[in-house]
């Protein structure tokens, strides 16, 4: 299996479908440096220079693998159903383009759709109704951010982990740098969630708060009525949150307690890896978001 820290990538043996995918990755991410070197060093020595060692290859290589200025970061965003979380998410990539977004759910959905080796064993789990395995969901995870962390991108991890057995399972694999934590009063998602109607057939998703459509309970495009989904419910959404509650703040706790550290700017001071943002408007806590960030590049 790999291990990811931070901008180093450490290859751990391991057997089995994740471990040869992932491995399969980062074999075609070698060679690509390799290439790059050699070309690197011949350009250099010019035309009429001796035979390039394996030596020189592979310092080359390793410069340009972890230079200075790839810094990559492993972060990871936290927030209840409905607080904005995408939102935020949004916004952070705009502002830091080095940051790719990686969604455990959309990634499930994607290996399933494509019918790859890790996809057909989670159906299977998905089929049975059961929960996908921690270890078939880090594989999952993995797989998706070996490519970008091999090449000093940052990784901006959305819903996993969601408990402390996911946390510490995922940390056999990955330094996390970042936390966002953010924490957004249940009323106020409560009436964000059950302010929402949909169109079901197209899936487009209208508020009477910020987005009401033209007509009063009438799709704008196609005239049919708007529903709201049973999970929209006031009574659902509450008991949704109260399971969130309850599996998330020791996870929460979990990372607060941890002595994990960065350095600011370069600086060499230390400060907490987790941070909680509060507030019930993505555009006000934003900006302090925005601010904790810049701090760690």
């Amino acid at each position: 299996m790999l291990a990811l820290n931070s901008s180093r990538i450490i290859v751990r043996p391991q057997s089995g479908p994740t471990g040869i995918i992932i491995m399969k990755a980062m074999i075609t991410q070698t060679h690509k440096l390799l290439h790059r070197a050699a070309s690197s060093i011949s350009s250099s020595q010019g035309s009429s220079s001796n035979k390039i060692s394996s030596r020189q290859c592979m310092s080359t290589m390793m410069t340009e693998a972890y230079s200075p200025e790839e810094d990559s970061r492993f972060a990871l965003i936290l927030g209840k159903p409905g607080g904005g979380k995408g939102t935020i998410s949004g916004k952070i990539l705009t502002d830091f383009p080095q940051f790719h977004h990686v969604s455990s759910g959309d990634i499930l959905r994607e290996h399933v759709r494509q019918e790859t080796t890790l996809g057909k064993q989670a159906y299977r789990y998905m089929q049975a109704g059961k929960l996908v395995p921690d270890e078939l969901m880090i594989g999952l995870v993995l797989e998706e951010s070996a490519p970008y962390l091999s090449r000093g991108e940052s990784l901006l991890l959305d819903g996993f982990p969601r408990t402390v057995v996911q946390a510490q399972a995922l940390e056999q694999e990955v330094s996390i740098d970042i936390i966002v934590n953010l924490e957004i009063p249940t009323d106020t998602i409560v009436e964000r969630l059950t302010d929402r109607w949909i169109h079901e057939p197209s899936g487009r998703i209208y508020s009477y708060g910020y987005k009401p459509p033209q007509t009063h309970g009438l799709d704008d495009l196609t005239g049919e009525p708007l529903i709201q989904r049973p999970d929209d419910q006031p009574e659902t959404v509450r008991a949704r949150l109260l399971q969130y509650d309850e599996a998330t703040l020791p996870l929460v706790q979990y990372y607060e307690s941890k002595p994990l550290h960065h350095t600011i700017n370069g600086g060499g001071k230390d400060g907490d890896v987790l941070k909680t943002f509060r507030g019930t408007q993505s555009d006000i806590i934003y900006p302090q978001v925005k601010d904790w960030l810049t701090s760690f590049f």
